[in-house]
């Protein structure tokens, strides 16, 4: 092959070398090729973060990691005498106590001036400790030193998990915003500063005198037309404690007064309703007819209205127990219960609400009831009432009058004031009522036997309002599962607030007396009488 000559070759390689490097020279010109705004930006000089800026950002992750602590492990579960409370402390601007009586409501003490808040929630009475109080009254005189070391100890513990929660929440933040071990033990650094600054403004704050001027909310608004100025209470705090003392402990002696009743122990087939009314936001009454229902096998519960005391939303909560009673719950609205009440009850399991007359099976048994027309939790009694409440008995025994037509009778009506029960006489054979706070039963003139029941709640929180306390009353009425008839029935009585008694009577209807003289029965009481069931002493009436 001939040789090329030397120049020649240099001339190819002038020619072919930009040929060959073009597109790396493309691909180098493209990757390096900028616009003139980024070259602009490019040339500017990045912005550096101030230390204010810097500071703020520590502060707003120290903060927010200090809230999730608290949220998470800030909680601590405090025995205060007989009742459970549960201690929390919030972040807040202004700071003060907040006092939470589910489902009274709460009351607000300006208490101290921090950015934290101490939080008490009373959840519910302990029965073992509060049992422990009566069985050793001695022990009454020290509750008020008890209650001040419970405190104390809830306090520091209180107090010492918060630091923990804050300093690790601000902390395990700070860590996971920065990612440096320096930054994240600064943040809790300063969480712990901060909480410690917190502690010190509330204890240099600290104003004893708070508690002569609360502010409640809820239902508890009312309380210091109840309970008299509270100032007088800080005077008289001697009398007052006593009172506390005791009235601390009646819940626990009415649970222990129903667990002595004497039981009947009718045909096993016989089915038991227990009949309550008025228990006018009672919390007590909820122990008092799950020990009745346990005792006596009820099959069914029939309140005839105001549960509650002024229907509001608030006043809710205190409903959620009849879940739990053991038995399925009948209702009808009373005129201190409200539709939003009613709808409520609605909601809540095993609760079946009576209204407009319509008619429901339960437990072999079928209901029918109306709700009050009436709603007065102010205890008036407006222009009208009464003939409203006949139009509701009417409207009643006339739903009562298509049952029956339509071959399914109505066994037991239900209505909460006793003048529109009173109008389905003669269209069911037994009709329940409540409102009189006093236990009454007569037979009508076209044969309907009227059950009126008196108040289970000892008519509510105004049983203080009288000289005496109000009994709290009850009925078991016993029907007889073939022909759905009433066979015999209990009238249970408690003493109220301050006592211990119990008292049992047996009774029997006319029809089921053997000639005129009703004749004892079994192991309970006699039908004509009473026999009191065994408890302890009672204290002197309040």
């Amino acid at each position: 092959m001939a040789r090329v000559p030397a120049a020649v070759q240099h001339v190819l390689a002038e020619v072919m070398n930009p040929i060959h490097n073009a597109p790396r020279a493309l691909i180098h010109r493209h990757r390096t090729r900028r616009t003139p705004a980024a070259v602009e930006l490019a040339l500017r000089p990045r912005p550096r973060s101030t230390p204010w800026t810097r500071a703020a950002g520590l502060v707003s992750v120290v903060l927010l990691g200090a809230w999730l602590g608290l949220l998470v492990v800030g909680d601590v579960r405090v025995p205060v005498g007989p009742m459970d409370t549960t201690m929390t402390l919030r972040p807040s601007v202004s700071g003060g106590t907040k006092i939470n009586v589910s489902p009274l409501g709460a009351l607000r003490l300006d208490s101290h001036v921090a950015p934290v808040r101490l939080d008490v929630n009373v959840d519910q009475l302990d029965p073992d400790r509060a049992a422990a109080l009566v069985d050793h009254p001695e022990r009454l005189s020290g509750l008020q030193d008890e209650v001040a070391r419970d405190v104390g100890r809830g306090t520091l513990d209180l107090a010492v998990r918060s630091c923990v929660a804050v300093v690790t929440g601000a902390t395990a933040l700070g860590l996971a915003v920065y990612r440096r071990p320096r930054r994240a033990l600064a943040a809790g650094g300063l969480a712990l500063t901060l909480l410690v600054a917190s502690g010190g403004t509330a204890y240099a704050t600290w104003n004893p005198d708070s508690v002569l001027e609360p502010k409640f909310s809820g239902l508890l608004s009312s309380a210091p037309s109840l309970v008299g100025d509270a100032r007088s209470i800080v005077t008289e705090f001697d009398v007052y404690q006593k009172e506390l003392a005791r009235l601390v402990t009646n819940v626990t002696k009415l649970y222990d007064a129903t667990s002595t009743l004497p039981a009947y122990q009718p045909d096993p087939t016989t089915i038991r309703v227990l009949h309550v009314s008025d228990i006018h936001l009672n919390p007590a009454s909820w122990k008092i007819i799950a020990s009745l229902v346990e005792q006596y096998r009820v099959n069914v519960i029939v309140d005839s209205g105001d549960t509650m005391d002024h229907g509001t939303a608030a006043e809710n909560g205190f409903l959620d127990p009849i879940e739990d009673l053991g038995a399925p719950y009948v209702w009808v609205r009373g005129n201190h219960d409200s539709r939003v009440t009613q709808k409520y009850l609605q909601g809540l399991e095993n609760v079946h609400v009576l209204d407009d007359g319509r008619a429901r099976t339960v437990a072999g048994l079928r209901f029918a009831g109306i709700g009050d027309p009436q709603y007065t939790p102010d205890r008036s009694k407006p222009d009208g009432a009464e003939a409203s409440q006949e139009l509701a008995g009417a409207r009643l025994a006339s739903a009562l009058r298509d049952q029956r037509a339509a071959g399914t009778p109505v066994d037991i009506a239900v209505a909460h004031e006793p003048s529109a029960a009173r109008e389905v006489d003669g269209e069911v054979p037994l009709v329940l009522a409540g409102h009189l706070h006093r236990e009454d039963m007569e037979v009508m003139e076209y044969g309907t036997r009227l059950r009126i029941e008196g108040s289970t709640g000892g008519s509510g929180l105004r049983a203080v309002e009288g000289e005496y306390p109000d009994p709290i009353q009850a009925s078991i009425l016993y029907f007889d599962r073939d022909s759905r008839r009433l066979q015999a029935w209990d009238e249970i009585e408690l003493g109220g607030l301050g006592l211990t008694t119990a008292e049992v009577s047996r009774h029997l209807p006319k029809e089921n007396q053997p000639g005129a003289t009703p004749s004892p029965t079994g192991s309970g009481p006699s039908a004509t009488g009473s026999t009191p069931a065994p408890t302890a002493p009672s204290p002197t009436s309040p």
